[in-house]
């Protein structure tokens, strides 16, 4: 069954339509779920799909921040996320810390939906697309979106140069 975009119980498409912009639910089998083989196997692409990316900052206590870069870019986590964390080291958080703050496995996690306590950094070069495919808050969907939507989200900030060219 085909999950209803406008059903209030799910939190990620509860906090995908209380932006006001409309979205479109892409489902995808599980096994697909990350960004390359569902950009391969659905005809999306990489500079139209973003990742969600939680990241850790390695001070006493944590401190974590939620990242969406395009997927053609790779997040700059040693230089401007560690410099606004005001932390010393950075690191991706892993996959059960990951799991542990949003709810979503890896190759699911959706800037929508996530916990209030949770800021959320987007690259900004991911608002200057169209439309971007990101995680739907599970492995077997994705969130085809308007960038306006995701900067409409709480605690969304719109960073220059928080991510680089892959090849840099």
């Amino acid at each position: 069954m085909a999950p209803d975009a406008s059903d209030p119980t799910d939190p990620v498409l509860a906090a995908a339509a209380a932006t006001g912009h409309p979205f479109e639910i892409v489902p995808c089998d599980p096994d697909l779920a990350d960004t390359a083989a569902f950009c391969e196997a659905y005809g999306y692409g990489l500079d139209q799909s973003a990742n969600a990316i939680v990241v850790v900052g390695k001070s006493d206590p944590r401190v974590y921040v939620a990242c969406l870069v395009l997927a053609t870019t790779r997040l700059d986590v040693n230089g401007v996320v560690r410099k606004r964390l005001g932390v010393k080291k950075a690191s991706f958080a892993s996959a059960d810390e990951t799991s542990e703050l949003t709810g979503m496995q890896i190759g699911g996690v959706t800037p929508y939906g996530l916990a209030g306590t949770l800021p959320l950094w987007i690259d900004a070069r991911v608002v200057q697309v169209d439309q971007v495919i990101v995680g739907g808050g599970s492995r077997d969907r994705k969130l085809l979106v308007p960038p306006a939507s995701l900067a409409a989200l709480p605690g969304a900030e719109v960073i220059d140069g928080l991510a680089k060219d892959a090849a840099a």
